[in-house]
């Protein structure tokens, strides 16, 4: 090849890095970073990670904190955090479990309180935040110590839920057809996800579809990037963060049933963390605290990320707790150090 092809190559590739937004060089890193660690898994550790069984199963155990995350990053993307959505995880499943065994209720009763606590929330602290123009941060973390209070309230002791009805929706399989294996006495096993597997994927899709091609997804992110130019362009501030936080307490109130319906249970420890976890996978996933950048399915690789790392540092024989904390620790560092020199790199 002549340095002339070879110099337009080279500017071609450096257009293409130059042209592309943000969210979609985020995006791109996160993906690749996650496949390099999934296949690496694959290829060193063994048959653990070889079915697919073992990917299924990720997503079955955090099929509730898609949700949450995909919720955080919404209101990551307007520039604001919302660290209530684990209290209100554990105060949705208490709530559930108290109505189910206690007072012989339904499961559509169960899901419209759930539906109804996430909207409270989303709605008190949405209009806290965008009208009152209070510090998301004080807010939420208002709004987790009373979900946690609250969840204390209704009731104390932990347990399990066996209302026949829930307990029939919670054992419910959908099999992946084509994609099971043969176990060790030579059956053939289906593969299978959890309903809740399924209630996080359409979500996904609908928020993935309303941040790119619909006009609330592009005044978020106008928000998030410049309040002061949005205002200029017409947008509603005020009402643009309030919808961000009613949905994201929306979304906290759908996956703290879907995180129900995995547990089966309720109890005032459920989903701790959770809101940590989720501001990491949606970091991870490529949406910038400082607002204006985020992508939904990155937010979903994040998650996938985050349980595959501990995954693999259960693997090598480091079941500790806080050598999972410290690789999380690790793992988020480095990719804000990423974001941080690409996105430099970018603007140079």
């Amino acid at each position: 090849m002549s340095s002339k092809s070879k110099t337009s190559a080279s500017g071609g590739f450096g257009a293409k890095f130059k042209n592309m937004s943000d969210t979609n060089l985020l995006l791109t890193i996160t993906v690749v970073v996650f496949l390099l660690m999934y296949v690496g898994a694959v290829v060193f550790l063994g048959s653990g990670f070889r079915k697919p069984q073992a990917f299924f199963n990720i997503l079955n155990d955090q099929a509730a904190l898609i949700i949450l995350s995909c919720g955080m990053s919404l209101v990551m993307i307007t520039r604001g955090i919302d660290i209530s959505v684990g209290g209100v995880t554990a105060l949705v499943s208490m709530c559930c479990a108290v109505y189910l065994d206690f007072h012989n209720g339904n499961v559509f009763m169960a899901i419209v309180i759930a539906l109804a606590i996430g909207l409270g929330f989303g709605l008190v602290q949405g209009y806290l935040v965008a009208y009152l123009e209070i510090q998301p941060f004080i807010v939420t973390l208002a709004g987790m110590f009373f979900a946690r209070g609250m969840t204390t309230i209704v009731n104390t002791n932990p347990f399990n839920v066996e209302n026949e009805a829930f307990v029939a929706l919670k054992g419910t399989r959908v099999i992946v057809p084509g994609m099971g294996s043969v176990n060790r006495l030579g059956k053939y096993v289906n593969a299978y996800v959890e309903i809740g597997v399924i209630v996080a994927l359409i979500i996904v899709v609908i928020l993935f579809c309303m941040l790119k091609w619909t006009k609330l997804g592009r005044q978020f992110y106008a928000v998030g990037g410049n309040e002061q130019s949005a205002m200029m362009l017409g947008i509603n501030v005020k009402r643009t963060k309030f919808i961000a936080h009613l949905l994201c307490g929306l979304l906290a109130g759908i996956g703290g049933f879907v995180y129900f319906m995995h547990v089966g249970s309720g109890s005032p420890s459920h989903a701790s963390g959770a809101e940590m976890n989720a501001i990491a996978s949606s970091i991870i996933g490529g949406t910038m605290l400082t607002g204006g950048v985020g992508n939904i399915f990155g937010t979903f690789v994040g998650v996938l990320s985050l349980s595959t790392i501990k995954n693999i540092v259960s693997s090598v024989g480091l079941d500790e707790a806080w050598w999972t904390g410290i690789t999380i620790a690790v793992m988020l560092c480095l990719f804000l150090v990423i974001q941080s020199v690409v996105l430099s790199r970018k603007k140079k």
